[in-house]
């Protein structure tokens, strides 16, 4: 079986959770015993107003190196063989340069990849926003890598802060951040987004309807009790 096969992602369940925002996802998945938030990093590329993303991962991982110049090959590799709606998860954080911008974010989009995390710095960000691709990362760096560090390997088990990130498992990001949810885990975590979901529009409905938020929260007990 090619490393690259994401014949068996639950693509039902991912355009479930995709009705959501990060915020339900996570308390979705921290109520069932998970925690999946990947600190610092952040949106610097481009969504829409309430747009999220969410789809399995494709994973790189660089090490430091001084070759300059050096190939690419393993991310170029990666890229163009992530699955349409996959997402690229990079962690480029073991030496000071950006591995993602301009060019990676185009060939990204223009294979079909839904987004680009990176635990790193990123660049190029007016041209990636201009050409609307979601690509997050930690902060902005016009820095190369070229030098300092090289892709090694792909579609390996990575661990960015306290989050450990398999292929296959699935990122939901957006404007608030980016949540990775084990890919065993996928179908209950759904299952208890759309509970929370359906709770949270409720209360809202109710508070919109003049009542007071004592009288409507919390809800927690309605929905934890599954």
């Amino acid at each position: 079986m090619s490393k690259f096969d994401y014949s068996d992602t639950d693509w039902a369940a991912i355009e479930r959770l995709s009705k959501w925002y990060s915020g339900d996802v996570h308390d979705s998945l921290e109520q069932l015993g998970g925690w999946g938030y990947l600190e610092g990093i952040s949106l610097q590329g481009s969504l829409g107003a309430g747009e999220v993303v969410c789809g399995p991962a494709v994973t790189v991982q660089f090490e430091p190196s001084e070759r300059k110049n050096q190939p690419q090959d393993v991310y170029h590799n990666a890229i163009d063989n992530a699955p349409k709606g996959g997402i690229l998860v990079v962690d480029a954080s073991c030496a000071q340069g950006s591995c993602s911008g301009e060019l990676m974010s185009t060939g990204a989009k223009t294979k079909g990849a839904a987004a680009t995390i990176v635990s790193g710095t990123v660049r190029d960000i007016a041209q990636v926003r201009a050409l609307g691709y979601p690509l997050f990362g930690r902060s902005l760096s016009p820095v190369s890598v070229s030098g300092k560090m090289e892709p090694k390997h792909s579609q390996v088990e990575i661990q960015i802060g306290k989050v450990k990130i398999a292929p296959g498992d699935i990122i939901f990001a957006d404007i608030d951040g980016v949540v990775v949810i084990p890919k065993g885990m996928l179908s209950a975590v759904a299952d208890q987004a759309d509970k929370l979901g359906a709770n949270e529009a409720s209360a809202r409905d109710r508070i919109l309807g003049g009542e007071k938020l004592q009288s409507v929260w919390p809800v927690e007990s309605t929905y934890a009790k599954g």
